[in-house]
């Protein structure tokens, strides 16, 4: 494998007139340059990014931690955090944590001892404290999706305009038995929907129709379950709200079963937009969050974070993005 030194050999420079070039430190005769450049392809030279991290103390990487990838926003949201990070010079380790608090806590601890400047989070909320003293110790942390602490700078979105709005959006469209499949309170998103849900409800004077189960959320066997729920506790139910995609495909699938048809006789609305909803044999209207926009924004504000000087870090900040209504055939 090529070294500096190798190079410095190959163009008849110096090795620090080649550290000077490749790191843009200072100037560097552009024929000079250009004949360095001409030995690092000749030699395929690559610089040893481990050990220049060292020495500057940095280690160019980003953690993130997340429930998980498949059939979530997760997906697309990652493609935000991977490209900003590209754009940049950092390089990220991808945690999944199936929202196991104990395996959560387990990927910190080793993000945490290893060579990582930052981390982007989507949390369980069961480690506050953990995070607080990594935080506190000068690790960048940043937030996704759900803000379950405070002292952390956050990137979300506004899940509560989601729920008020969406029962407002099927009561104008005749809905009046309008139920909604939820998840765990102990989550931001979850329990922020359903405040939004509520306070529309009882605004329009409806009666309240919500589902839960003891299966995982992100799953179609959730989404199943709470449909049959619906629909056991009002036959007459005319619309239901999704908190997210992989739910509303399997009430699709659970309202065919009853021989319910979309739109027709139930509207459908996923209140967490992800691209697959537009590829179903029936498109399924959502409240579209702008997931690739909030991974590249809180790229740039871990990299603002780990790059201010350790006595002036910046304040906590906490951004919310809004969401926006794509009608498809499900309503």
């Amino acid at each position: 494998m090529a070294t500096l030194k190798d190079v410095a050999k190959l163009a008849c420079v110096d090795v620090s007139t080649v550290s000077r070039a490749l790191n843009n430190t200072s100037y560097v005769h552009p024929d000079t340059k250009k004949r360095i450049m001409e030995a690092v392809e000749q030699l395929s030279y690559k610089p040893n990014i481990l050990a220049k991290g060292l020495r500057q103390g940095k280690r160019h990487t980003i953690g993130v931690v997340v429930p998980r990838l498949h059939l979530t926003l997760y997906a697309d949201m990652m493609q935000g955090i991977e490209y900003e990070c590209r754009q940049t010079g950092y390089a990220t380790m991808i945690c999944i944590t199936e929202d196991d608090s104990e395996l959560e806590k387990e990927h910190l601890n080793r993000l945490r001892n290893g060579f990582v400047d930052g981390i982007i989070i989507a949390g369980t909320g069961k480690n506050g404290h953990l995070l607080r003293d990594m935080h506190a110790d000068g690790l960048g942390i940043i937030q996704i999706v759900r803000k379950q602490d405070k002292t952390l700078s956050s990137v979300i979105a506004d899940y509560d305009a989601c729920g008020y709005d969406t029962v407002h959006y099927l009561y104008n469209k005749g809905c009046r038995n309008i139920g909604l499949i939820n998840g765990s309170m102990n989550y931001a998103p979850y329990k922020e929907r359903y405040k939004g849900f509520q306070r529309a409800i009882k605004e329009l004077k409806l009666q309240e129709y919500c589902a839960i189960s003891p299966d995982s959320i992100n799953s179609f066997e959730y989404g199943y379950e709470c449909t049959e729920q619906l629909l056991k506790d009002n036959p007459k139910i005319d619309a239901i709200m999704a908190a997210v995609d992989i739910q509303g495909m399997a009430a699709l699938r659970a309202l065919k079963v009853h021989s319910l048809r979309v739109p027709d006789d139930v509207r459908l609305v996923s209140l967490t937009g992800h691209s697959i909803g537009n590829m179903l044999e029936t498109t399924m209207t959502s409240l579209e969050i702008p997931a690739y926009e909030m991974g590249t924004k809180a790229v740039k504000m871990l990299i603002d974070e780990i790059d201010a000087p350790k006595d002036i870090k910046p304040s906590p900040q906490h951004l919310v993005f809004s969401a926006s209504l794509v009608e498809r055939e499900s309503s």
